[in-house]
């Protein structure tokens, strides 16, 4: 659990300090915060783990603590936590990306098992993004033109219908398609069409 980091973010003092007891004493390490904005303050850009969040909180409440972190791109996963929620309140916690929903006095089993899944949707998610970024990498070394051609590629059509498309031979389309396999670093069609569809949709 490497550079995970458990974040909790509680107005109540004694939640806090029994919630962090029992996570440090199962190696995990903590970060315990009394308000939202507190949270976000200290928050490292690069934050991986998860959020044990009360829902009610002075100020700043967990839901918008929780959006704000949606709208920063954060891939710490949430875990809300309250002493008066209510079924809707819990299902739509869980709508907006919530790993769970926990009721006060929290189960020690039940928060844990919780912290395990969501530290690892916020590794899955942390992969995810670094892949993306990757991609997005590898596409900006495409020359215009090389773009143009696997467009057309992906697109489904032939070296002599892209030749056709673009104006040019076929033999400089072979040229073009080789260079961007390369640097797509595609080992085929297959690959290069699942490749160009991720980064394209998470431009």
């Amino acid at each position: 659990m490497n550079k995970s980091t458990v974040y909790l973010v509680d107005d109540d003092p004694g939640v806090l300090k029994a919630l962090s007891r029992l996570l440090r004493t199962e190696g995990w390490s903590v970060s315990a915060f009394a308000s939202a904005q507190a949270f976000l303050d200290a928050l490292p850009q690069d934050a991986l783990g998860c959020v044990v969040l009360d829902l009610a909180m002075p100020g700043m409440d967990g839901r918008a603590l929780h959006n704000e972190l949606v709208a920063r791109g954060s891939v710490l996963a949430v875990i809300f936590l309250t002493g008066h929620g209510d079924l809707a309140t819990g299902i739509a916690a869980m709508k907006t990306g919530a790993v769970d929903f926990l009721s006060k006095p929290v189960n020690d089993a039940q928060l844990l098992a919780a912290v395990r899944t969501a530290v690892e949707r916020s590794r899955a998610a942390h992969a995810d993004a670094a892949e993306v970024q990757e991609l997005q990498q590898r596409l900006a070394k495409l020359t215009p033109r090389e773009r143009e051609v696997m467009q057309l590629v992906v697109a489904g059509l032939l070296n002599k219908q892209i030749a056709d498309a673009l104006g040019t031979v076929e033999k400089t389309v072979k040229v073009h398609r080789a260079r961007v396999m390369e640097k797509m670093k595609a080992r085929s069609l297959a690959e290069l069409v699942r490749l160009a569809d991720r980064a394209g949709r998470e431009r």
